[in-house]
């Protein structure tokens, strides 16, 4: 079990990473509740170039500016007003690349997850979306810029093997309004892993 380190995060390739993410585990420590689960899909997000992207064209914003530090670093945003989504800049400084956290497959601090969502039993929709991971993890807008190195937000890769052949590809989720580039097949997904 390891921490992902900054050498992960700030490659070039967001769309590589973004493939590589599945089967890390993405870990929170808020209010000393360790909550932990396996990311089973990811969405990439070219930045100046995608039209899909926050930063396209070069867009620089209060909310934004955070897409543009170094790989490894977490934005936050709100979606509707209402739900938080968790993504992971990538690549070096000013080049704002970042990777949509989709779905995770729950792992420790189900008891805490479910409290966070208000739910009493296991679902398998408890952590798939981007908004209700989010929830379950406790990452808000605060977290907006924190170093994905810290003890609050983290990656471990703790050595699950994905298959090259279990990954599917698909085009992104709510971006139609980015014309040619919402068909881009940059949503990766894997099958749940232990169910």
């Amino acid at each position: 079990m390891s921490k992902l380190t900054l050498d992960f995060y700030q490659r070039e390739d967001v769309l590589t990473i973004s493939k590589e993410l599945l089967g890390k585990v993405l870990c929170t420590n808020i209010n000393d509740n360790i909550t932990t689960g396996i990311i089973v899909e990811t969405e990439a997000y070219k930045g100046t170039t995608d039209k899909a992207s926050h930063a396209y064209g070069g867009r620089r914003t209060k909310r934004t500016n955070t897409m543009y530090l170094p790989g490894g670093n977490a934005y936050v945003y709100l979606c509707y007003g209402i739900h938080h989504l968790f993504n992971i800049v990538t690549n070096i400084e000013g080049i704002p690349h970042a990777i949509l956290i989709r779905a995770i497959e729950p792992k420790d601090g189900i008891k805490i997850m479910l409290q966070r969502r208000g739910k009493e039993e296991l679902y398998n929709k408890l952590t798939g979306g981007p908004g209700s991971l989010a929830t379950a993890l406790g990452i808000t807008l605060k977290d907006s810029g924190v170093s994905l190195l810290g003890n609050r937000i983290w990656l471990d890769d703790q050595n699950i093997c994905i298959n090259h052949k279990d990954i599917s590809a698909s085009a992104r989720v709510g971006v139609a309004y980015a014309g040619k580039d919402a068909n881009n097949p940059w949503r990766f997904q894997i099958k749940i892993i232990h169910g």
